[in-house]
């Protein structure tokens, strides 16, 4: 008499899977083993890495052709990856569709402003959206001390030392703007797959709205063979692996908390744009990077204190 059949071990099953889904499960069990705040962590290195790497791709293609480059090969790759269906789920298509613009919006305003400020300073601005995500709703005395302190900062960056370039300054603003509203749509786009496919339509949608602006500034240097291996670079340092993270990371904090987490970001930037780029900021200026991250750490801890996500 035959005894009930053995399950299959994790190794059969992997051994019966194609290529992309072996692949797609490794990256699945990879993140789902991580520590959040790790994630949150590499996806701000990967992002101001790539930063510090596009402005070798300026002179050729521009900032708007960047992003095209970098949303198109990261939306490939994506894709390959995770075949998203684009059927049978409107609403799940429009939570991707309002992440992709926003990230499409986000990626030319920030990286327009890279382009004509230090990246320490352009981060620091853009920050201003995670951060106001991360006191949102909160009326204790403690959190509108650290907002004050954010705000001090802010002004000690823009004001002191190194001019700083006006329209830079208003792109960086829009970019911080539009990253707190993806970090609000990336929560729910990451409740509603339970894996990459939400990430990958959106990345999808985002290289569809930035490819007009970005052929009208490059046009066929898009092309260009040298131009194309040094997006993908990009593309895959500053889109696919933090997008990945960041969005596994979603899954499991608030988007308060994920806010406050992105605190190390101003820093990060600054110490890459001087480690690499040579981009120099005047002591006051340091200060001022100091005081958004120390504003964000106290949040932290306040919010620690109180028990509260």
């Amino acid at each position: 008499m035959r005894g009930p059949p053995h399950p299959r071990s994790p190794i059969t099953i992997t051994q019966h899977l194609t290529p992309r889904a072996r692949a797609a499960l490794v990256v699945g069990r990879g993140l789902g083993t991580a520590p959040a705040p790790g994630l949150v962590l590499g996806g701000i290195l990967g992002l101001q890495g790539g930063a510090a790497l596009t402005t070798r791709l300026y002179p050729a293609v521009g900032p708007a052709g960047v992003v095209t480059l970098r949303l198109a090969i990261a939306a490939v790759a994506l894709t390959a990856l995770w075949r998203p269906r684009i059927r049978g789920d409107r609403a799940g298509l429009g939570i991707a569709a309002a992440a992709g613009t926003l990230l499409a919006v986000h990626h030319l305003a920030y990286y327009e402003a890279v382009a004509r400020l230090p990246l320490g300073a352009a981060t620091t601005l853009e920050f201003l959206g995670p951060f106001a995500i991360a006191l949102c709703g909160s009326r204790r005395a403690p959190d509108l001390l650290w907002a004050g302190l954010a705000i001090t900062g802010v002004m000690l960056l823009s004001r002191t030392g190194t001019a700083l370039d006006a329209t830079g300054v208003a792109c960086a603003t829009v970019a911080g703007c539009c990253w707190a509203g993806y970090i609000l749509l990336g929560k729910r786009l990451a409740g509603h797959a339970p894996d990459g496919r939400g990430l990958a339509l959106a990345v999808a949608w985002g290289a569809l709205i930035s490819l007009p602006y970005g052929i009208t500034q490059a046009g066929t240097r898009l092309l260009d063979p040298g131009t194309l291996v040094e997006a993908a670079a990009v593309a895959v340092l500053s889109s696919v692996v933090p997008y990945t993270l960041q969005l596994e990371a979603l899954r499991r904090l608030t988007p308060r908390i994920f806010g406050v987490l992105t605190s190390l970001e101003p820093a990060i930037g600054a110490l890459i744009g001087l480690l690499f780029l040579g981009q120099h900021l005047a002591v006051a200026q340091w200060a001022g990077v100091a005081a958004v991250g120390l504003a964000s750490v106290g949040a932290t801890r306040t919010e620690g204190s109180a028990g509260g996500t």
